[in-house]
């Protein structure tokens, strides 16, 4: 079906994405995955390879195909990038365009025609912090579609909204932008 680039930052939420990826494989669609290298100490990459049957990357120093320019081949294999969970740190450093991981660098790189889909998760303090709003604003600005988080019961032990949006709905809000194509 589609080649979906799944960038996920360091969140609570991280589980979320694990059931996004084996979703999104099961429903025909190619998933990479690239974690933040703070998203990787909460979780392995290899569960991500496993869901996906796809290497996850977490660098661009390694055994990747091409190294250093892993970045270039995962934005322009890519039809669509979503950023989920989408942490108050990688939303800032893509809305700044700073590339000083493969997750950011690779969000740099993506060409024009690529379709993106944000979902933030965060506690609602931090959501609603100006820098984050801010950032939020403009990653819509760049042509990002941000889905935003639900309300409930957030692993900080907060109830607000910050709850990272479930599977499916990502995957529905994924397909409306794959159809517009």
């Amino acid at each position: 079906m589609s080649r979906v680039l799944l960038i996920c930052g360091a969140s609570a939420a991280l589980h979320k994405a694990c059931e996004l990826a084996s979703t999104l494989t099961q429903a025909g669609d190619e998933v990479r995955c690239v974690l933040t290298p703070r998203a990787a100490r909460l979780i392995r990459p290899q569960l991500f390879e496993a869901l996906t049957g796809q290497p996850c990357q977490t660098s661009e120093w390694g055994h990747a195909r091409r190294g250093a320019m892993s970045h270039i081949d995962l934005a322009s294999w890519a039809e669509a990038a979503v950023l989920a969970p989408l942490s108050g740190d990688l939303a800032a450093r893509v809305a700044l365009g700073l590339g000083n991981d493969l997750a950011s660098t690779t969000c740099l790189a993506l060409p024009s025609t690529v379709r993106r889909l944000a979902c933030p998760a965060m506690n609602p303090h931090m959501l609603m912090a100006p820098a984050v709003q801010r950032n939020l604003a403009q990653l819509q600005s760049d042509g990002w579609t941000i889905l935003s988080p639900g309300e409930g019961h957030l692993a900080c032990g907060v109830k607000g909204k910050g709850r990272l949006a479930e599977p499916a709905e990502i995957q529905a809000q994924l397909r409306r932008l794959l159809e517009r194509k």
